[in-house]
């Protein structure tokens, strides 16, 4: 996946609150493959028509918000269920970043393990940065990971909180099979030590088992 350092954008205000993962891609899509276009069904109710004409109204398919890299969101964000693809649809959208209060614990799980960020600040200061962007279209957000703040369109810093680990993995661009592969050569040594101690547990030992 993508590492995460620094990503400067266009920020785009979701107001809504409690959105969940069927909102963010409907389960009719969750069988396409991913070549299909994840982006293409990011908040596809609310971003079309019957018809399949993008609604003017809403904010993501009118200009600049179309190009977002920060969503600014109402509180819990991706509650609902594990699906993973709504990470997909969000990062192949062009989002690396979103902001809330609260987050759904599922969505923030799948968004650490796709390269997504999800920071959460204070209600008042989301409302802040939401206001901000509504009146200034195409106002950007910088989000330093290294430093874990949040620079908004007026300039005003904010710090957010992240685990370690998590911050690690995001750093570097690691999924948790990246993560075990750094271990290799130990899990190869380790697994070599246990075949010569229990030469019983290997598949050589116990084939003759096998074919008994």
């Amino acid at each position: 996946m993508e590492a995460f350092v620094t990503v400067s954008g266009i920020a785009a205000p979701v107001d809504q609150p409690d959105i969940n993962t069927d909102m963010l891609i409907p389960v009719r899509f969750l069988r396409k493959p991913l070549s299909s276009g994840y982006r293409n069904y990011l908040f596809f109710n609310q971003r079309f028509n019957a018809d399949g004409t993008p609604k003017a109204d809403f904010i993501l398919n009118r200009e600049p918000y179309s190009r977002a890299k920060i969503l600014v969101t109402g509180a819990n964000f991706g509650s609902g269920s594990t699906r993973e693809g709504a990470i997909y649809a969000l990062l192949d959208f062009g989002v690396r970043a979103t902001i809330a209060s609260r987050f759904g614990s599922f969505q923030m799980t799948n968004s650490y393990q796709n390269g997504l960020l999800p920071v959460v600040l204070p209600e008042d200061v989301v409302r802040h940065l939401s206001a901000q962007l509504h009146a200034s279209p195409g106002a950007e957000i910088t989000i330093d990971l290294p430093q874990q703040t949040v620079t908004g369109p007026d300039g005003q810093t904010y710090t957010f909180d992240i685990e370690p680990s998590r911050k690690e993995q995001l750093l570097n661009g690691l999924d948790d099979i990246g993560i075990t592969s750094r271990y290799a050569d130990e899990i190869a040594a380790f697994e070599k030590g246990m075949d010569a101690e229990s030469p019983w547990l290997t598949g050589d030992a116990l084939e003759p088992l096998v074919q008994k």
